[in-house]
């Protein structure tokens, strides 16, 4: 995510994220870590408070949690007590180096223009057969919500295009659903499950 009001955001409303962040994990979690084989290691981008990498430990994971935002990767880091890089998401150069890369409600900060750069570099942290977990609000390109966070609000049918553009991926599975946020707007939703191609 190198959108600098985006940023700016979490960067100041940190603390209030660390404290709503301490409710359970994200929904789609636990059916996600049961494609994954036990002590599994996992890249989280945008990790945020760092409640679903909480869940991940607990349950036996390897996990790498990152945030683009230097003052959410802090509180994360208090919070699990390991360390969290601060990385955007164009900025991840890892070469099959995971099993599974988690991104729950994370990149779909990423400007649209660069959304498939960030999935090809996806594709390509993750080992042979890794899993890859996303979603994203739907709508029809970039714009910004009330609190002035960009998201690359991808129609449902450009959302599957640009995953399957990436080489190597299949659609394990995709569902839309709605749901609210912190701007209390009910959307549409995608989720979308990926899986690279076994060696």
């Amino acid at each position: 995510m190198s959108d600098p009001d985006t940023l700016a955001f979490y960067n100041r409303e940190a603390p209030r994220y660390t404290i709503s962040g301490r409710d359970g994990p994200s929904r789609d979690l636990d059916a996600f870590l049961a494609r994954l084989d036990p002590g599994a290691r996992i890249l989280e981008l945008g990790c945020g408070a760092g409640k679903d990498a909480e869940h991940m430990i607990k349950r036996g994971f390897v996990v790498v949690p990152t945030d683009g935002s230097r003052a959410m990767a802090k509180r994360a880091e208090e919070r699990l007590g390991i360390p969290v890089q601060v990385l955007s998401f164009d900025q991840l150069d890892a070469v099959e180096e995971y099993d599974a890369v988690w991104c729950h409600a994370s990149i779909h900060h990423q400007p649209g223009a660069g959304l498939p750069d960030v999935l090809a570099r996806i594709a390509r942290a993750l080992k042979p057969g890794g899993w890859h977990f996303a979603n994203f609000k739907l709508g029809d390109g970039d714009a910004r919500d009330m609190f002035g966070r960009l998201y690359n609000f991808p129609t449902a049918d450009a959302l599957r295009a640009a995953y399957l553009a990436v080489p190597g991926w299949r659609i394990g599975e995709a569902r839309t659903y709605q749901d609210g946020g912190l701007d209390k707007v009910l959307r549409d939703w995608m989720a979308v499950t990926m899986q690279k191609d076994p060696a």
